[in-house]
């Protein structure tokens, strides 16, 4: 119980801050390291976008930073498993799947939901988050 209230919050407060009316896109070293994992920003957004909608139930999609690596990984965390802790992945950009999120816009169209998100997706947010990730 107390990794699911806890990845909530850890999550939820990443969620917030990841999202901005004004969205806009990525640029200088982030985008080069999304396009040098992904081959380019459309390529993340339908990886991403794909994972996210898959997730069976209720949980999330995740944009992380791999520090062996050095790379940028998407995967998924079901219910509130926060990233970092299931996965060792350092979190920089989260879409909450859970049906709360979006049924009163989206009603159960999950995709549409998933889709829309990156209209709002705040970069410069993802872009401090990636430039602390290379840091640690």
């Amino acid at each position: 119980m107390q990794l699911f209230n806890g990845g909530g919050h850890i999550n939820h407060t990443i969620f917030w801050t990841n999202l901005s009316p004004h969205g806009g896109e990525p640029s200088g070293e982030l985008l080069n390291q999304i396009k040098a994992d992904f081959g380019s920003l459309e390529n993340l957004q339908k990886q991403l976008s794909t994972a996210s909608i898959g997730v069976q139930g209720s949980g999330w999609g995740w944009l992380g930073y791999c520090k062996n690596q050095k790379k940028l990984k998407i995967t998924t965390c079901q219910n509130q498993d926060p990233l970092e802790a299931t996965t060792g992945l350092i979190p920089l950009f989260g879409i909450d799947v859970w049906e709360h999120a979006y049924y009163l816009q989206y009603k159960n169209v999950r995709p549409d939901y998933v889709h829309s998100i990156w209209k709002i997706c705040n970069w410069k947010n993802v872009d401090e988050r990636y430039q602390s990730a290379r840091q640690q």
